[in-house]
Order: C-alpha cells, then sequence, then structure tokens
C-alpha cells in the first residue's frame, strides 16, 4: 500500500485562521490526511457540530480527508447510533475512528453504512482476531482501518515489541494501519495539555519526526503517518514528505545493462526503498560518496553473515575500474561504521558494507563513515531483497 501522511488539528485550541494556514502547508507538502479529536471538545451539540464541520470543510478545500476521533458517549453528546450516522455525514466526515467501540454486531452496522464513510477502529486496543473475525463478516473491502493512540505523557507510549505483534496480526486483514509520530517544533500542543509530543511508541518519542517515520515504515506494516501535535513545523513536513520519495534506476545504467546482458528481470525499482542517513568522514573521496549516495539498488540478498549489512551491487561496476586503499589507523571497525571493499581485494572493490558486530581492519576496507545516531534500528527491521537509498 502506499504510505499517506496526516496532521493533527485542535478545534477547540486553535484560531479558525490557524488551522486553515496550518492545512494549507500541509498540503502543499504532499499531506493528505488530517486527525481531530471530537470527544474531548466540551461544549452543546451543535457548538460540537459547527467546529467540526468548519474543519472538515476546510480540509476538503485542500484536498484532505478527515478522521474524526470519537467514542461511544461523543455519539449519545451528538445524537448518533450504530444504526444512524446521518450527523457525520451531514457535517462532511470521511472517517470515524473509534477510540472506544461498540459490541460486534453494532460495529457491522456502523461498516455497513449508506454513506460509505470508513470506520477506523483503535489498533492500540483492537485484537487481530476481532479484526479478522469483522473481514469474515463480509464488510465491504476497504471500509475498515485501524489507527494506534498517541500517548501525552512520557514514558507512557506504546511497547515496542508489541506494536511489531499488534500490526503483524492486524495485516493479516488487508486494512491500512496508521501510527503517529511527534513534532519537535517549538510550543507544540494537542489533547489534554500535551507538552512533550504526542507518539504512539514511546521508545520513538524524542527521535527526529523523520527518523520515527522511516522507522514506522520500515516494519512494513503501518501505512498511514500522522504527526500527533500541532503545529509541525514546514521543515519537519518536508522532511516526512521526502521519506515517500522513491529512487528510479536508470535503465540506461552499467548496473542496469549488465543485470540484462545477464538475464536477471528484477523490476528493481518495484522494490521497497528505505531511506538511510551517513555521516562520511572527512577522508572519503568522490568517488566512494558517489557510490553510496548514487549507485542504486543498494541490497543485501539475505545470505551475509551476522558480522555486516552488504551491497555487492557497485562491485559489479568499481572492480574494473578502481577504489584505492586508504589507512586508518583504529585496528577495528565498530557497529554502525559504513566500510567499502577497496583495491586490495579486487573481486569486491566497490562492494558497500555497514559493520553490524566489532571487525577486524584487515586492510581491505576503506572507512566511509557511519550511520546517523539511531538509524541503527533500521537494520533490524529492512528485510532482504530490500532497497537503502543513503542520504548525507
Amino acid at each position: 500500500m502506499k504510505p499517506v501522511l496526516g496532521v493533527s488539528v485542535y478545534p477547540d485550541i486553535e484560531t479558525p485562521e490557524e488551522i486553515r494556514e496550518y492545512l494549507k502547508k500541509a498540503s502543499s507538502c504532499g499531506f493528505t490526511r488530517v486527525f481531530s479529536s471530537m470527544f474531548t471538545v466540551e461544549g452543546t451539540k451543535e457548538e460540537v457540530l459547527s467546529y467540526f464541520k468548519a474543519l472538515d470543510d476546510c480540509a476538503h478545500e485542500y484536498g484532505m480527508a478527515v478522521s474524526l476521533d470519537v467514542n461511544p458517549q461523543c455519539f449519545q453528546l451528538i445524537g448518533a447510533s450504530a444504526e444512524d450516522i446521518s450527523v457525520f455525514h451531514e457535517i462532511g466526515c470521511d472517517i470515524i475512528r473509534m477510540d472506544m467501540s461498540f459490541p460486534p454486531e453494532k460495529e457491522l452496522l456502523l461498516l455497513n453504512n449508506p454513506y460509505g464513510i470508513q470506520i477506523e477502529f483503535n489498533a492500540s486496543m483492537k485484537s487481530p482476531e476481532e479484526a479478522l473475525a469483522l473481514c469474515e463478516a463480509g464488510v465491504p473491502a476497504g471500509r475498515i482501518l485501524y489507527c494506534h493512540n498517541f500517548y501525552p505523557q512520557r514514558y507512557t507510549g506504546f511497547k515496542w515489541n508489541k506494536f511489531l505483534s499488534v500490526n503483524a496480526g492486524l495485516a493479516k486483514t488487508g486494512s491500512r494501519i496508521g501510527a503517529f509520530v511527534s513534532s519537535h517544533a517549538p510550543g507544540t500542543h494537542g489533547v489534554w495539555g500535551a507538552h512533550h509530543g504526542l507518539p504512539t511508541v514511546e521508545r520513538l518519542r524524542d527521535l527526529p519526526i523523520d527518523l520515527q517515520a522511516r522507522i514506522m515504515l520500515a516494519t512494513g506494516n503501518v501505512t498511514d503517518i500522522l504527526i500527533g501535535n500541532a503545529f509541525a513545523s514546514e521543515v519537519e513536513m518536508r522532511s516526512l514528505q521526502k521519506i515517500l520519495e522513491k529512487k528510479v534506476m536508470d535503465e540506461e545504467s552499467v548496473f542496469a545493462k549488465m543485470m540484462r546482458a545477464m538475464g536477471v528481470e528484477t523490476d528493481f525499482n518495484a522494490i521497497p526503498q528505505h531511506q538511510m542517513k551517513v555521516i562520511f568522514d572527512e577522508n572519503a573521496t568522490e568517488t566512494e560518496r558517489s557510490v553510496v549516495l548514487d549507485f542504486f539498488p543498494h541490497a543485501d540478498v539475505g545470505d551475509s553473515s551476522e558480522w555486516m549489512w552488504r551491497s555487492r551491487g557497485p562491485r559489479f561496476i568499481y572492480r574494473k575500474k578502481s577504489i584505492p586503499a586508504r589507512k586508518y589507523d583504529p585496528a577495528y571497525f565498530e557497529p554502525g561504521d559504513v566500510v567499502m571493499v577497496n583495491d586490495n581485494y579486487k573481486s569486491y572493490t566497490g562492494e558497500v558494507q555497514i559493520v553490524r558486530q566489532r571487525m577486524e581492519n584487515d586492510g581491505e576496507r576503506n572507512y566511509i563513515g557511519k550511520i546517523a545516531p539511531g538509524e541503527e534500528i533500521l537494520l533490524d527491521l529492512i528485510r532482504d531483497g530490500e532497497a537503502i537509498v543513503f542520504t548525507e
């Protein structure tokens, strides 16, 4: 599934003008989803509906779909029920997110609503068994979505291993799965006085926003990345937009021609791509930097040792060229180091490797740099045959 990006807004905290400007900016950065919490807004039925109709109308002007977070008590306040969600249709809601849900028989009524409104269940609370049961009940394809909670309090976010296991189960339904990342822009806000960010997973809370998202996407099951707190900066939104950009192989490149000559029919542009940041050593040459940054695809085919992640593709080009050996004093390469086989092992010259375990420096590899702090988790998530696109 193609990933989508979303932002969160809070009409009871922000002015209509602030929301409009934020959605305009988000839309220009490729964001297509808007999340907002309906059940946390105080007021009469008329006031609440007025808030969110204005939000829906504004979002639609910028081509964005709106997901409203609700629960059964909120349904009661605005005069909705599992049997009748016409009020959501009237205000232009695209997605109803059930923070707390109804019994299964009423969930089926919601899912089979006549308006085509998608129903998004709380992925942090819904078991994979319950999700599969809904699918088996004949719900229209694409009507069911899942989205995790966000967590304002520091140290209360979702467990990493449980996040992985729950998503693996939910993915069997073929539904989209959303999760929240945190902006680190000054003065962000959200529900319940949030000031520590609003992520889904606790261990990701303080990481750069693009790394949070790249980790989420590298798990293979998260499809929708939502910024939980507002207002994220344009720089942060652009960094997320960049993640969705895909590198395309030059079909006239030496490597492409060589693969065709060898009868390899793989569509390299179709394999999953993951971006990884590299801090280059000051002694890395322009040729070495070009191999790391420009070659595509860098991928480990799966039979590497536990000492390294290994991209063999460049050696098909550079074993006929030259990567001169360069002195590197430390006796060992350390985990996270990026190295390249040099002319001292000519058959493998140009091969790019990321060190996983401490490895002897035998003079056959040049030290290129190291992956940026926090990026090492990606090596545990990226699967064999998937591409890494290195950025500086």
